[in-house]
This record gives structure tokens, sequence and C-alpha cells, in this order.
């Protein structure tokens, strides 16, 4: 039994008191709702497709790729390391999802690549996932989800700017 999931005040957001600052809040709250969307399709996937979370994401990434992705690629995109994409390639490509080709521009390298196998099982499991989230976010007519929408993007705009002067400052610290 997942406590998380199953009783909503023990999530993360219940670490808040009412003294903390609003932004640790809405911190929490993001975290919070992120973890239960993820949750849900995790164990959906994995009672209704057999798969994992990663293995539709490692998928994922490849369908949007014809041409194939490297293990670097692969690994960057995911932001895991080396041996797991190798892990869940090795596994993929025993079920005939994904096949490894020779790199068209270098010939120390492979390129993942979906079967046709794979693009159809993914297509399937995608259309599937999409009508998951459609699901989880019911919860908010079309103007909330816009509005929600326009707000993260300001705040990840915000972010992007805040993490590169962080990334500047410790550049100049060093000098």
């Amino acid at each position: 039994m997942n406590l998380a999931f199953d009783h909503p005040t023990t999530d993360l957001e219940s670490r808040v008191i009412d003294d903390h600052h609003a932004a640790l809040k809405l911190w929490l709250r993001l975290l919070a709702c992120t973890t239960r969307v993820e949750g849900v399709v995790r164990n959906r996937l994995r009672s209704e497709f057999a798969t994992t979370l990663p293995r539709f994401d490692l998928l994922a990434q490849l369908e949007r790729e014809p041409e194939g992705l490297t293990m670097g690629e692969l690994s960057q995109r995911l932001m895991v390391t080396g041996g797991n994409i190798t892990g869940i390639t090795d596994q993929l490509e025993a079920e005939g999802l994904v096949k490894r080709a020779p790199h068209p521009s270098d010939r120390r390298a492979f390129a993942v690549q979906l079967t046709p196998t794979g693009r159809r099982q993914f297509r399937r499991m995608a259309a599937v996932h999409e009508q998951w989230v459609i699901e989880l976010f019911a919860g908010w007519n079309a103007d909330e989800k816009s509005q929600v929408y326009a707000l993260l993007a300001g705040l990840k705009t915000h972010l992007a700017s805040v993490d590169t002067t962080a990334v500047k400052r410790k550049s100049k610290e060093k000098t």
C-alpha cells in the first residue's frame, strides 16, 4: 500500500504549516501534484501494458527521432546514466521493440531505433497515456488549464534566467 497516494494528507504538502512562505507552499503543492500524476501513470503502465515509465519514456524519445538516437543522446534526454539506458535498451531489443543500427555519421556508435513492432506498440500506449492525462487534469476546465499553463510558462522562463545567473555568478567567483 502506498500511503502517499491513498491519503491526501500524507503527501509532501503535508509538511506545510501556516507560517511557511507562499513560495514554499506552492513548491510543495506542485511537487505533490506531480508525484500523484506520475504515480497514477506508473501504476497504469505497469498494470495495463506490463511496462515501466522509464521504458515508455525511452520509446517516446525514439518515436520522435525516426533516424534513432545514440545511447549518449538517450541518456542526456532522459537525464539518467548510460548504464540505465543500456539496461532498458537491452530489454527492449530482446523484446523486438528497438534495434541498434550503425550510426550514419559515426562508425564507432550505434543509433537506437524503434522497430515497426515497437512503433505500433508505443503508439497504442501513447494514445491510452494521453487519455489518462486528460482524465487526471479533468478537475480544471479549459480556461483554468490555459491560465495555469501560461503562469507556468512565465515561471519556467524566470527559472531559466535564475539558473543562468547562478552559473555566471559561480564562474566569476572562480576567477
